[in-house]
């Protein structure tokens, strides 16, 4: 059982539109995130952590324009 799964699509942040969404991978560790990118601080905001292609489809599944 889930406990913070949204039964809905969450609608896309204001300043941002669908083609924001960036993955970055860390050259460390190789670790990917998915988020909106931020053009004025060059980082990604409401990032989430991706394992496999599963959690990319995912994201763009829960996020849409409200």
């Amino acid at each position: 059982m889930r406990i913070f799964k949204h039964p809905f699509p969450l609608p896309i942040p204001i300043p941002f539109t669908a083609g924001d969404i960036k993955i970055e991978s860390n050259t460390y560790n190789g670790e990917k995130t998915i988020g909106f990118y931020d053009k004025s601080t060059k980082k990604l905001m409401y990032a989430e952590i991706v394992r496999s292609e599963k959690d990319v489809q995912a994201f763009y599944t829960k996020v849409r324009r409200g």
